[in-house]
């Protein structure tokens, strides 16, 4: 069976059989394969130029034909069902926070048995509440914790989700605003939590620098730890509210990251006051299906209007369904 795959020496075979598992791109259907000198990694897809860069040199992009592998038991096999729930580090956290005890110690159950990273099972007991976007967590199964290191895009995170939000979903999201990212930009993101999007740009674009703010103090503490377990230099973690950390960078960013959907609107005017003739704002907003973005797209023209400046939209962009006629959308703006 033909697959696009990675040759590489077998020297550095196991540290680039890491970075792909880290990017989610080796395919596990089928067996790595090798001869002599190297070791052939199957992908499930084609690295991105920016992704490249995470792995040494002596790699080339190939096609070759593998052995599928022994299909592995999967939760749906153990339960008759499939159930919700998602993975950080190696914490499985279950979706539906309805779930009674004995359905969720089944899941819990069927997850440790299946998932071999997996070593702790989570369920919420609250939504993302409070000014610092945290929520409660049950364990149900595993390790009686609720820190973790996350892989992702080559870039490691650590979080305690019961004290900084993090999702995973939003990785392909992370990439995206990395790739509006020129080498020697200045980048603020006006509430980093744990690093996501400031870390994997830091990393990326080495001669850029990135002010990371939040006003969470675990949060910042989580992102400081970051910071160094990635080795990136060029990022300066700043614990504060973003409206008073605005006035002292104000006309420095080329972008200017506004990821809190729910509240971003009310960060407007500082968000034009950090962004320099011609930078960009990335805005995220939950809005309503029969309204995803022109509400959103006057709040930034109304806040630029504010400040004797004009607004033009570069792309808009639904990022993932939220709720049920809601929707978690994206804009970017370019400040004039």
């Amino acid at each position: 069976m033909k697959r696009q795959c990675i040759k590489v020496p077998k020297k550095i075979g196991e540290p680039v059989r890491r970075i792909l598992l880290e990017l989610e791109m080796l395919d596990n259907s089928v067996k790595i394969s090798g001869d002599e000198m190297f070791l052939y990694l199957p992908l499930t897809r084609e690295p991105a130029p920016e992704e490249l860069s995470s792995f040494p040199e002596g790699i080339e992009l190939n096609e070759c034909d593998f052995e599928l592998q022994e299909k592995k038991p999967v939760p749906e096999d153990l339960l008759g069902f499939s159930p919700a729930y998602e993975i950080i580090g190696d914490i499985a956290l279950l979706e539906d926070p309805d779930l009674d005890a004995q359905k969720a110690s089944r899941i819990a159950d069927a997850l440790l048995r299946t998932q071999p990273n997996v070593r702790t099972v989570l369920k919420p007991l609250t939504p993302v509440i409070g000014e610092f976007r945290v929520r409660e967590f049950e364990v149900v199964a595993g390790e009686p914790r609720t820190e973790t290191i996350h892989r992702e895009y080559g870039c490691r995170y650590k979080v305690d989700l019961a004290r900084a939000y993090f999702t995973p979903r939003l990785s392909t999201e992370r990439s995206r605003i990395l790739s509006w990212v020129k080498e020697g930009d200045v980048v603020v993101d006006m509430f980093a939590g744990v690093g996501p999007y400031s870390i994997l740009i830091a990393k990326s674009k080495k001669h850029s620098k990135v002010l990371a703010i939040d006003k969470n103090p675990d949060a910042v503490h989580y992102l400081m730890e970051n910071i160094i377990l990635n080795s990136v230099k060029n990022i300066e973690a700043i614990e504060g509210d973003a409206r008073e950390v605005a006035r002292k960078f104000a006309g420095t960013a080329d972008h200017v990251i506004m990821n809190l959907p729910h509240n971003a609107f009310e960060f407007l005017d500082s968000a034009v006051l950090l962004t320099k003739p011609g930078g960009i704002i990335h805005y995220y907003g939950i809005t309503p299906e029969n309204d995803l973005f022109e509400s959103s797209i006057e709040h930034i023209r109304a806040a630029a209007e504010k400040a004797g400046r004009k607004i033009e939209v570069l792309d808009k962009r639904v990022v993932r369904s939220y709720a049920p006629h809601q929707y978690n959308v994206c804009i970017e703006a370019r400040i004039i």
